[in-house]
């Protein structure tokens, strides 16, 4: 995972989570808008699936995925699940196709610190590939249905 192990993991946490939030808005302007599922395409790259999983007041969680072969059936990589908490303007990767989700790793709510941890490697990846998909000008469309 990422090779960057900052000293104060909580604060540089809550910060790439906003970050994160501002460059899902950016890459995605009308997610909020979304029901189900959305398509974005660009010229050259594969395209992004977005899927919304859960919708609430005050929290959205979707997977934000690429397809790299022809059909919907093969592996979607990276399959981040990113739940996005609309009224304090973060969003959190909680687990992505490679990665199980914090409350399956750590049972033990006394490793804080591996907790944090784990959650920072999790998000500065997503950091990095909204970084990645923001170099391109994405346009998303509510068209595809997941199989």
């Amino acid at each position: 995972m990422s090779l960057v192990h900052p000293i104060n993991t909580a604060l540089c946490l809550e910060k790439i989570c906003e970050s994160n939030y501002q460059k899902l808005f950016r890459l995605i302007p009308n997610l909020r808008g979304f029901e189900t599922t959305a398509i974005g395409r660009t010229r050259n790259k594969p395209a992004l699936y977005l899927e919304v999983l859960e919708r609430n007041p005050y929290t959205l969680t979707i997977e934000l995925s690429h397809c790299f072969n022809q059909t919907l059936s093969e592996l979607m990589v990276p399959a981040v699940r990113i739940r996005i908490y609309l009224d304090a303007q973060l969003a959190e990767a909680i687990r992505d196709h490679d990665r199980p989700a914090v409350d399956k790793v750590y049972q033990n709510p006394g490793s804080l610190l591996e907790i944090r941890n784990y959650k920072w490697r999790l998000n500065y990846f997503l950091q990095k590939w909204l970084d990645h998909c923001l170099k391109t000008d994405y346009c998303f469309s509510a068209e595809y249905q997941p199989s």
